[in-house]
C-alpha cells in the first residue's frame, strides 16, 4: 500500500494552504530525501530546463541544486487550486559558492495522486543578482509569518 500524505485531494482552500506550507517547510530543510518523500515514486518534473522522473532523480537534482544554492531560504504562496491541482508562486534567496547572492522568482503547477503525493511538478524560475544587503528572506518562516503574502515583487 502506498503511504498517504494528507491532506488528500480534492483540495479546498484550507487543505491547499496546508499543502503549500508543508512543501515550503520541507524545501527549507534542504534535505533532498525528505523533500522527495512528498512526491510519488514515478513523479514527473520539469524544473527549469531539466525533465526528470522518479524520486531517485529528484534526490539527485536537489543534491546538485543545494550544492550550488547555499543558505537557501524559500517562501511559497498559494495562487490557485482545483480538485487535485495547486498553483503556487514563490521566491527564494541563496548564494553561489563564489558568494554572489541571488533572488529567484518562480511559479509551480502541482498535481497530486489520490494518496496526497505530488505526481507532477512543473516549475518556471527566473534569477536576479542581488547584494547581500538586499536580502529579504532569512531562514524558515516563523510561526507568526505563516500565511503572509510572498514578499512584494521588485
Amino acid at each position: 500500500m502506498t503511504e498517504q500524505r494528507p491532506p488528500l485531494p480534492p483540495f479546498d482552500e484550507h487543505s491547499a494552504l496546508q499543502k503549500v506550507q508543508g512543501a515550503e517547510d520541507a524545501w527549507n530543510t534542504c534535505d533532498p530525501v525528505k523533500v522527495a518523500s512528498g512526491y510519488s515514486e514515478d513523479s514527473v518534473w520539469r524544473n527549469r530546463d531539466s525533465f526528470i522522473t522518479g524520486r531517485e532523480q529528484i534526490i539527485t537534482l536537489l543534491r546538485d541544486k543545494w550544492s550550488r544554492e547555499l543558505d537557501y531560504a524559500l517562501r511559497k504562496q498559494l495562487w490557485s487550486f482545483s480538485g487535485n491541482r495547486i498553483a503556487v508562486r514563490y521566491q527564494y534567496e541563496s548564494h553561489d559558492p563564489s558568494g554572489q547572492w541571488w533572488r529567484s522568482y518562480g511559479n509551480e503547477l502541482w498535481e497530486y495522486d489520490e494518496f496526497g503525493l505530488n505526481c507532477r511538478r512543473e516549475s518556471s524560475i527566473n534569477d536576479i543578482k542581488i547584494s547581500e544587503s538586499q536580502r529579504r528572506i532569512f531562514g524558515p518562516r516563523s510561526e507568526s509569518d505563516r500565511g503572509q503574502d510572498v514578499i512584494a515583487l521588485q
